[in-house]
């Protein structure tokens, strides 16, 4: 091969190992701000969105309160909107009913959840409820009993935040105003397809 044909076939070489040097990360940029798992989560402004309208707060306020979860748990793939009732003298009972939505199933489906507590709690209350679901493969898979974790209880900007776990499922409850009270106790909730009065 003749001296001129070598420096032609270098500097190709070179500017192809410079187009894949820079075109790979790019790529890779490209398909992580594109995971295609984001279309099976709702993203933070979407549940901001959501949750915002439904409880009649400012984004803002309900931006801090997303973020705390989101920090944790990263995406939810499901939430809750609905309303409950409390009341208690140190034991308590809880009882709501809403509508699960879990992303791309289309309609939503009736959920009812009651469930005993106990804490440092008087009085009675009613609020909304806006529950973030993490891991949920179907809507069936929600009709469980879900204990509350411990210590996981905090308030932002006005809203109330719990943890609750069985096995991989993970709900994250908001409660707004009165609805408050309720997430200092420790106690479970168990999710059915019917209104159960036993709470047990």
């Amino acid at each position: 091969m003749k001296t001129g044909d070598l420096t032609r076939a270098a500097f190709a070489a070179f500017f192809i190992g410079m187009s894949l040097g820079v075109s790979a990360p790019a790529a890779a940029q490209a398909a992580a701000a594109h995971d295609p798992r984001d279309s099976d989560t709702y993203s933070p402004d979407e549940v901001v969105k959501a949750g915002s309208d439904f409880f009649g707060v400012t984004t803002e306020a309900m931006a801090k309160a997303v973020e705390q979860v989101f920090s944790k748990y990263g995406r939810p793939n499901a939430y809750i909107t609905g309303s409950e009732g409390a009341g208690a003298v140190i034991v308590g009972l809880r009882y709501g009913d809403g509508n699960l939505y879990i992303k791309g199933s289309g309609a939503p489906t009736k959920v009812f959840w009651q469930g005993p507590s106990v804490g440092f709690d008087f009085g009675a209350n009613a609020s909304k409820v806006f529950t973030l679901i993490y891991n949920l493969r179907d809507a069936d898979s929600i009709f469980e009993r879900f204990p509350g974790v411990e210590g996981s209880a905090y308030f932002v900007a006005g809203i109330g935040v719990n943890y609750q776990q069985n096995g991989r499922v993970i709900l994250a409850p908001m409660r707004t105003g009165v609805g408050l009270r309720g997430a200092a106790n420790i106690g479970y909730l168990s999710y059915s397809r019917e209104r159960n009065w036993l709470p047990f």
